[in-house]
């Protein structure tokens, strides 16, 4: 294969175009827009627009610029989506084992898992908080729950990948239960185990962020609410919508960079296979 068709077949060169098509989509609506109403950033700004509001100066709420709003507003939301993004992987993983160790607790916490997960988070959050009574700790739950889903059964499917083989290689020398799950089973479910936090790491952030409008309270959620009411600047609103989805994105590929600190040995292994 040539240099030129290994650029173009490449993931950032294919990345760089679907980003190029967006924006020239992008600023034909916003052109449109611009023939029909008076004042077009109010609907649908330019993406120039947007790039020269995160370096303005201009103060449009509490002596604050519309970035100065936006990292406020983040590292609240943020904080609490990590936290809850962290118990909820924590005891996605624990219940994963469990449900591996036992087959009765599983037939028993299964459906009801699958169900918890079907609830939208508007119907969740109220019930959250009338349990919790905290509107903070009512966020970390909702994350963590949001979280907790993906890595529990996508560790399961790891769990259960495991192949009758190896079983009975581990039997013949006489392995001891545990020794069975810290030297193959444990080491199986690894990348399914990320792959629910490739999964679970957006979801934790994009919950946080929803709750947040509903319940008020500061965070990127609640600007967001108020930027949409005109109560402050809208390119607070296109701010945060573009700073969520980056956040959204880097937290999955963070996830995808510490699989392959913590397991090379696999991703050794794909790319054996996909040479075979």
């Amino acid at each position: 294969m040539s240099k030129a068709k290994k650029i173009v077949s490449s993931k950032p060169f294919i990345m760089l175009v679907w980003v190029l098509v967006l924006v020239a989509i992008w600023e034909m609506g916003a052109a449109n827009m611009e023939k029909t109403k008076r004042t077009p950033e109010n609907v649908l700004p330019h993406v120039s627009q947007i790039v020269a509001s995160v370096f303005s100066d201009k103060m449009v709420s509490n002596s604050q610029t519309a970035t100065q709003i936006v990292w406020s507003s983040a590292e609240a939301t943020l904080e609490r989506a990590f936290i809850g993004f962290l118990f909820g992987t924590i005891f996605g993983f624990l219940m994963a084992l469990l449900m591996k160790l036992s087959g009765l607790v599983e037939k028993t916490i299964f459906p009801y898992l699958m169900l918890i997960q079907m609830i939208p988070i508007i119907g969740m959050a109220p019930i959250i908080l009338a349990i919790t009574h905290d509107i903070g700790t009512s966020r970390i739950v909702i994350a963590a729950i949001l979280t907790f889903y993906p890595v529990a059964t996508n560790t399961l499917a790891g769990l259960n990948s495991v192949s009758k083989e190896k079983y009975e290689l581990m039997y013949s020398y006489a392995a001891s239960k545990w020794t069975i799950y810290r030297k193959v089973l444990i080491p199986s479910c690894i990348p399914y185990f990320f792959t629910g936090l490739k999964i679970s790491a957006p979801m934790a952030i994009t919950a946080s962020i929803l709750v947040d409008t509903l319940q008020g309270d500061g965070g990127l959620g609640c600007m967001l609410s108020q930027s949409l009411k005109h109560a402050m600047s809208i390119y607070v609103f296109w701010q945060i919508v573009f700073f969520s989805a980056f956040v959204g994105i880097l937290s999955s590929v963070l996830m995808g960079v510490i699989e392959k600190r913590v397991s090379p040995h696999m991703r050794a292994d794909r790319k054996r296979r996909k040479k075979v």
